[in-house]
């Protein structure tokens, strides 16, 4: 009738008896003792091993004398079975984070790409067709020098990229430059983007720039009523998220 074995409703069936009506909860299939599990200073070491020498669960099976299988099972369990997990400065492992809700922050950076040549770029066209492209011009820097062919440079864009922090929503603009003035007008564009699809900026999260410590950045933000944010020197882990972005892009 109810679709379980006599063994089961009898333990059930104790509970109650024992218990009462508390006794009908669900409870945590988990061992009071786990004999076989494996000793917290042997986690220790393998953890210690894994910081330190960035190895794998052979290599510090053979140093610490268990099986492969066994500092593999510690190293998930201790979240440290991915090296993508670890930090490569320090060793410690990644405390990711999220805002709770959109608009908490944001992140702003600017990535450069190489314009693309009118007819395409070496990439997609292959070496000869892309080099003739780019046009070629002869000139000379006095009238008795040699005339020596000098390319014209195509020129660099500059990405400027907003990124929720929340929902990875993102915002973008291709510029001329990287400048202050540009990055103000950047934000200011993208916090009326966000506001017209009901989004609130309240931080923004920035690496060390130029532009980003000028005094126009920082009226902006006071004008906007954001709060300005930025990461510790030396640290793109801490704007990750729009790293992975810019990373993305490149590599498409």
């Amino acid at each position: 009738m109810y679709l379980t074995t006599p063994g089961t409703a009898k333990k059930w069936a104790k509970r109650y008896r024992a218990e009462g009506p508390a006794g009908m909860a669900d409870r945590s299939s988990r061992p009071h003792r786990s004999p076989t599990r494996t000793p917290s200073h042997l986690v220790r070491r393998i953890v210690s091993l894994r910081w330190r020498h960035r190895i794998g669960p052979v290599q510090i099976g053979a140093r610490v004398g268990v099986p492969a299988s066994t500092v593999h099972a510690v190293l998930v369990r201790c979240r440290l079975n991915r090296l993508s997990r670890i930090d490569r400065v320090t060793g410690e492992p990644l405390r990711r984070y999220e805002h709770d809700h959109p608009g908490s922050l944001i992140h702003v950076d600017v990535t450069k790409f190489g314009n693309i040549p009118d007819g395409g770029g070496w990439r997609f066209t292959g070496r000869a067709t892309g080099v003739k492209n780019r046009a070629t011009t002869l000139t000379r820097a006095k009238p008795t020098d040699r005339p020596r062919p000098t390319r014209r440079r195509v020129g660099m864009a500059y990405l400027h990229t907003v990124i929720d922090d929340h929902s990875r929503v993102a915002y973008a603009e291709v510029c001329a430059d990287e400048k202050a003035t540009t990055a103000v007008g950047v934000l200011r564009r993208a916090v009326a983007w966000y506001a017209d699809h009901g989004v609130t900026v309240e931080r923004v999260l920035s690496d060390n720039g130029a532009a980003y410590l000028s005094h126009a950045w920082a009226d902006a933000c006071t004008e906007l009523g954001i709060t300005p944010k930025r990461t510790r020197p030396y640290r793109p882990q801490t704007n990750g998220k729009i790293e992975r972005f810019h990373r993305t892009l490149a590599d498409g």
